[in-house]
C-alpha cells in the first residue's frame, strides 16, 4: 500500500471510530461533519437509513461511556482515488455485527457515503 493509500485508509478509520464515540453521536453537528450529504445505510435490522433518520438514532443515548461500542478487526482498502472501503466487527450490548462502510473524499474532507451492518452469530 502506498503512503497516500495508507493515509486515506487511516483517515477513514479515524472518521469511523469518531462516529462511534458517545460525545460525537450526541452532537448532530459533529455527526454531520462525518456523513456525506448522500449518505445511506442498510442497518443490521434490514432498515434503510438516510442522514435525517441516522441523526435521530445516533442521538438516542444508547451508546454511552458506560455502554460503548467495541470494535475489532478493522481493515480498509482504497477502491479508487478518494474512495475507501472499511470492514470491522462491532459489539454493543451483547450484539455482534459485521460492518462495512464506504468513505469518500470531499471538499470538506472524508465523509461516510454508505454503511451496512449484518448480525453475526
Amino acid at each position: 500500500m502506498t503512503d497516500e493509500s495508507e493515509r486515506a485508509v487511516r483517515a477513514a478509520m479515524e472518521g469511523e471510530l469518531r462516529l462511534l464515540e458517545p460525545e460525537v453521536r450526541a452532537s448532530p453537528e459533529r455527526v454531520l461533519e462525518l456523513l456525506d450529504p448522500e449518505f445511506t445505510e442498510i442497518g443490521a435490522s434490514g432498515r434503510r437509513w438516510d442522514v435525517a433518520s441516522i441523526l435521530t438514532a445516533t442521538g438516542d443515548g444508547t451508546v454511552s461511556p458506560e455502554s460503548p461500542v467495541n470494535v475489532t478487526e478493522m481493515s480498509g482498502v482504497v477502491l479508487a482515488p478518494g474512495i475507501v472501503h472499511l470492514t470491522y466487527f462491532s459489539e454493543h450490548q451483547g450484539r455482534r455485527v459485521w460492518r462495512s462502510s464506504v468513505w469518500r473524499l470531499t471538499d470538506a474532507g472524508w465523509r461516510m457515503y454508505f454503511h451496512q451492518g449484518t448480525p453475526t452469530g
